[in-house]
């Protein structure tokens, strides 16, 4: 899964990556965690026949997935992935895989080795990046959600997918990372069905991904600067994927702040 990422870009290097022909400033951030806002581009924009202008967006929405057929937010489980593989089919996201895909910008992503079940170890923490550094693009969700006063929040989730060779020694899940030649596919869907672009939803590359051991800074979403990714003073290097990467039992948590899901801010 993908429970913690960071976004360190300037708006100018995600605005030339996407094709955007605007975007607002905002600061570089190194740990967000769910119910956080995250930035997300669209492929929805409404153009005249005739307009060659790109019919990209970027909006901030709160990660942290609601169906529109929620009635309360606060009783629903925090969905802040869902799995490529199902998603298509599952009540939840079904809608949005047909007719709202986004993308999510990122600079990479944190995941946690859990040691075995009864072992008094601590989960360790990595920090996992585009070897070749730079910006990397997940496939997203987006559902405006409507509260019974009319209030709208933008909602998302990140899908994931089984690991590379790189993330399979920590957890056996990873974000699906579309690839700028792919953009244009992802966001279409007007003419790309869930079927026309499942080939997309595939592990990335081996080799394309870096993981980096770093410290425990990174679990209190307090620690928001970029210490949180420096590498652990006792790092050691990733073992080798086993035959069977070990699986998380453990259910995503949400960011600490108050518990209104409705604000994004």
């Amino acid at each position: 899964m993908c429970g913690r990422f960071s976004l360190t870009a300037t708006p100018q290097e995600v605005q030339e990556l996407f094709g955007l022909e605007e975007i607002e400033d905002f600061p570089a951030r190194y740990n967000i965690a769910p119910t956080q806002p995250i930035l997300i581009v669209a492929g929805d924009r409404r153009r005249e026949t005739g307009d060659n202008r790109t019919d990209r967006r970027a909006l901030l929405a709160r990660w942290g997935f609601i169906p529109g057929w929620v009635k309360d937010p606060a009783e629903f489980p925090l969905l802040i992935n869902a799995r490529s593989e199902t998603a298509a089919e599952k009540a939840s996201f079904r809608a949005a895989m047909r007719h709202r895909r986004v993308l999510v910008a990122a600079s990479g992503f944190y995941e946690w080795h859990r040691p075995p079940k009864g072992s008094k170890q601590k989960s360790v923490p990595y920090w996992i990046r585009p070897r070749a550094g730079g910006i990397v693009a997940f496939a997203g969700l987006m559902e405006t959600y409507m509260s019974a006063d009319g209030a709208e929040i933008d909602t998302a989730a990140i899908l994931t997918v089984g690991a590379n060779r790189e993330v399979a020694p920590i957890h056996d899940r990873m974000p699906v990372v579309i690839t700028p030649e792919n953009f244009s596919r992802w966001l279409d869907c007007l003419t790309q069905e869930p079927r026309d672009v499942g080939d997309l939803m595939a592990p990335a590359p081996d080799g394309s991904f870096e993981a980096i051991r770093v410290s425990d800074l990174v679990n209190k979403v307090a620690n928001t600067g970029p210490e949180v990714q420096a590498p652990a003073t006792d790092a050691a290097p990733v073992d080798e994927p086993a035959d069977k990467p070990a699986k998380r039992a453990s259910k995503p948590k949400p960011a600490d702040g108050p518990p209104d899901q409705m604000k994004l801010f």
